[in-house]
């Protein structure tokens, strides 16, 4: 009997995941525990395996294709099983559409969203249509917001598409409908030279070429759009809820470095000839942090609901840039290791992140989060905290400044440490308590080796 294969659900907050490449092809052979495809979620890439054996039946999406969670995306059977030609709906789609009549609250995977069956869009404006209604709308380039969904809260499926097919309703190509979209045309207004009638481009242009020189108005290229996606999306999600949810109060402070630069010098050539990799600055802010956060057991906390969690482990999260995103893998127990084991373990996590190598275990669990810009012509800035953690530490860029030292003006590498905190969980004063120890640690660079 063929089993259907799942789009699964890898974190509590993946709500679809997108089909990077599939590794087999219909009609090859698949063995369990052999990767079949991958998958980019919230923020990392992983590689799922067959947790059957046998032959890959049907794919019923593409690569660059958004699945829904729990969604079917293909089967696994023997040698000329039949198999639906499309995906079935999910389970809890199904008991909705049963269910589901009028003004309706629909639950899925954990999330409740409320909306009046008059309309078939998302509180973002996304149109409500289940994969394979999108799959179908794509394949015969249908507009999704041209058709009347007959789902719960006006939700499109397939065998709406269809009708629309039959009944040749207004067919338009993605381009097509962007264009039209950006210069607010009527699309009912424009006559298609495409296939059946279908608006394609140039169509658009057209209309656009002859409506602008009858008002003597020049054509205005469309702006080049690229949609929110992906880890970009999961970013962009994050923060807006940081931002929206948790109260930030920055603290600043200017730290002389000279003892810092002075420690790296002399530990370079023996970290490297340990580690292979060359000790950063990153390196020796990460012990001090880890150093100031055993007495400062508050800052290495988080807030889970109504209840303050004083973490045990001290476990250290670096931002790392990556292409379209950020990624924040984690180094657990930093206050249990030394300089040398510090500047591999980084090394090798910072490679992984931009590569998509990262484990999930190696992204989770951070008490704490550092975020470095000190490779940039950036004094300071305002970090955004990592939630459910309690604070974030932002790192500027080592520059000389005229300073007083012992009563006289100096040249000094300076750097500003910028402390961003949740006001919920900790107030001003601890939170500058932790601050100036940080300060101290790094301008006393060699009690962290004691």
């Amino acid at each position: 009997m063929a089993k259907e294969i799942f789009m699964p659900k890898l974190s509590s907050t993946m709500e679809v995941g997108t089909l990077l490449q599939w590794f087999k092809e219909e009609g090859d052979s698949v063995e369990m525990g052999e990767p079949l495809f991958e998958i980019m979620t919230d923020k990392i890439n992983i590689e799922v395996e067959s947790y059957e054996e046998g032959i890959l039946l049907k794919k019923y999406f593409n690569v660059d294709d958004e699945v829904e969670v729990n969604a079917c995306i293909g089967y696994i059977g023997e040698a000329g099983e039949k198999v639906p030609d499309s995906p079935p709906a999910p389970a809890a789609e199904t008991e909705s559409e049963e269910k589901g009549q009028g003004n309706s609250s629909v639950e899925t995977a954990g999330k409740t969203v409320s909306a009046n069956a008059d309309s078939n869009e998302n509180n973002d404006g996304k149109i409500r249509a289940t994969p394979a209604a999108r799959r179908v709308s794509r394949e015969n380039d249908i507009s999704l917001s041209a058709i009347s969904g007959s789902g719960p809260n006006g939700r499109v499926h397939q065998h709406d598409v269809e009708q629309a097919i039959a009944e040749g309703r207004l067919a338009v190509t993605p381009l097509a409908e962007k264009i039209a979209a950006d210069h607010g045309v009527d699309l009912s207004q424009i006559t298609g030279t495409g296939a059946r009638g279908k608006i394609e481009k140039q169509d658009v242009l057209s209309y656009l070429e002859s409506v602008n020189v009858s008002d003597q108005e020049p054509v205005a290229s469309p702006a080049k759009r690229i949609k929110l996606k992906g880890l970009r999306k999961a970013v962009a999600d994050k923060m807006v809820e940081s931002v929206q949810t948790i109260p930030h109060v920055t603290l600043t402070s200017d730290v002389d470095m000279t003892n810092v630069i002075a420690l790296r010098k002399s530990l370079l050539p023996v970290v490297e000839k340990d580690t292979g990799y060359r000790l950063s600055f990153t390196e020796v802010i990460i012990k001090a942090v880890a150093s100031a956060l055993c007495k400062h057991p508050e800052l290495n906390a988080s807030l889970i609901g109504d209840e303050i969690v004083m973490n045990k482990e001290v476990n250290i999260g670096l931002a790392v840039a990556v292409e379209n995103g950020l990624i924040v893998p984690s180094i657990k127990d930093v206050n249990q290791k030394g300089l040398a084991e510090l500047t591999q373990i980084s090394k090798e996590l910072g490679r992984k992140a931009r590569e998509n190598k990262l484990k999930p275990d190696e992204m989770r669990g951070s008490t704490f989060t550092i975020s470095n810009l000190g490779m940039y012509a950036i004094d300071a800035f305002t970090p955004i905290i990592n939630g459910p953690e309690t604070a974030i530490l932002g790192v500027g860029r080592i520059t000389e400044k005229a300073v007083a030292v012992d009563g006289e003006l100096a040249v000094r590498p300076m750097m500003v440490l910028s402390l961003s905190f949740d006001h919920r969980a900790i107030d001003g004063a601890p939170a500058a308590a932790f601050l100036t120890n940080l300060k101290t640690n790094l301008e006393n660079p060699y009690s962290l080796l004691v």
